[in-house]
């Protein structure tokens, strides 16, 4: 099954129709207020689509962990239906409830065009188990069901996969975007492709280095992980971290890399610093001659001109994590190094990852990104190869 295959927002005739949208409006609240509507205004396009369609459109979201089956007003979606109000230009009324007596009316008196969200879906018991009862009353609510909530893609809840049981699915515009530059770039990617992968631990990213090790044609390891590689290779990594348990695998990558003839690339040199701290002294130093008492923090010049090299050359880049602690000023070069080779590539290029993307944003190379991604765990999950439940629930074309 290709992910590629499956429905769009686009292919389900929605005019006149109850149409459940599973949103992803997980955003940041303090003091009742919300402090970035990034992921309100990410579902916009769909949201849009369904309204000039003429669609009656239900929209649905989690907030935060309330406690399962309670009603908490501190997680209620009440902010969100006042900012999609004023983004949309008309009013989102809020139901009192998820799939009650409130929704159901809200939901029946909808006009053509129309717009509603319900309360908090974790607000119900058995959401999260993707208990089929609760499914069932989603459902019931609508007459069709589109999910364009990408990072809760990899949970099997009933409001982002089990309701796909009981109605004709299809993906908004948010998921389309994810599958089709993610799912492009590992199904059918222009090549060469590079991959680059940062971070502190082998053991989060295990499987999306197995996974990648099949496809690509260049593999780029910084970032904390590559001191475990180095010790795998009889390296001395002074104080640097590094999962002994993870020292055979790295081997086992390694062999299995060579054997397949994919370049894979290690940082050469690294800045190195008496201790994991913004102000704390250093200096830059070939892999194998660290000084005692001093760890790596970030990839040296040496590596960042490698790296920028292979880069160059790529016609697609997956790129997830950073290359070394750029949550401070003095070891934040490396991964800005990598940001700017990224975006100047010209390449096909997808990015994942917290660190990754706040580099890109400080920098101001967002525009030059083919795909940002918005789901951190799922789209982790799917450069592992791993199915997720959220769109292998939906309808295939």
């Amino acid at each position: 099954m290709s992910v590629l295959n499956k429905k769009n927002v686009e292919d389900l005739n929605v005019a006149g129709k109850r149409v459940l949208v599973r949103c992803d409006f997980n955003v940041p609240i303090m003091d009742g207020e919300i402090t970035s509507d990034k992921r309100i205004a990410a579902s916009l396009p769909t949201i849009e689509y369904l309204i000039k369609n003429n669609a009656k459109v239900i929209l649905c979201s989690h907030l935060g962990r309330p406690t399962a089956g309670e009603y908490d007003p501190k997680f209620s979606m009440a902010p969100v239906a006042k900012r999609l109000s004023e983004l949309l230009g008309r009013e989102v009324k809020l139901a009192k409830d998820v799939f009650g007596e409130d929704a159901k009316a809200l939901a029946a008196g909808l006009a053509d065009g129309g717009v509603i969200l319900l309360e908090n879906v974790r607000f119900e018991k058995g959401e999260t188990k993707n208990d089929p009862e609760v499914s069932k009353k989603f459902a019931a609510l609508a007459e069709l069901y589109v999910n364009d909530a990408f990072g809760t893609a990899h949970r099997a809840n009933s409001s982002t996969c089990g309701v796909a049981d009981y109605l004709p699915s299809a993906c908004g515009y948010l998921i389309r975007k994810e599958i089709e530059f993610m799912g492009g770039a590992l199904e059918n990617p222009k090549r060469p492709l590079v991959a680059i992968l940062g971070g502190s631990k082998i053991s989060d990213k295990i499987g999306v280095i197995e996974n990648l090790i099949d496809k690509v044609d260049t593999l780029i390891v910084g970032g904390g992980m590559a001191y475990t590689f180095f010790k795998a290779q009889g390296y001395g990594i002074a104080n640097s971290i590094f999962e002994d348990d993870k020292i055979e695998l790295a081997k086992e990558l390694i062999a299995k890399a060579d054997a397949k003839g994919i370049k894979f690339l290690l940082p050469v040199d690294n800045v190195v610093g008496k201790a994991f701290a913004a102000d704390t002294e250093y200096m830059t130093a070939d892999v194998g001659s660290y000084p005692a008492g001093f760890e790596g923090l970030d990839i040296g010049e040496k590596t960042r001109a490698i790296f920028a090299e292979a880069i160059k050359g790529a016609a697609t880049i997956i790129w997830n994590g950073p290359m070394g602690a750029a949550e401070f000023d003095n070891f934040a070069k490396g991964t800005e190094a990598v940001a700017t080779a990224v975006a100047d590539s010209g390449a096909i290029s997808v990015i994942g990852g917290g660190d990754s993307i706040a580099a890109i944003k400080k920098l101001g190379f967002t525009e030059k990104m083919s795909h940002i991604s918005t789901g951190g765990g799922a789209s982790l999950e799917f450069l592992e190869g791993k199915v997720l439940p959220g769109i292998a629930a939906i309808s295939e074309k």
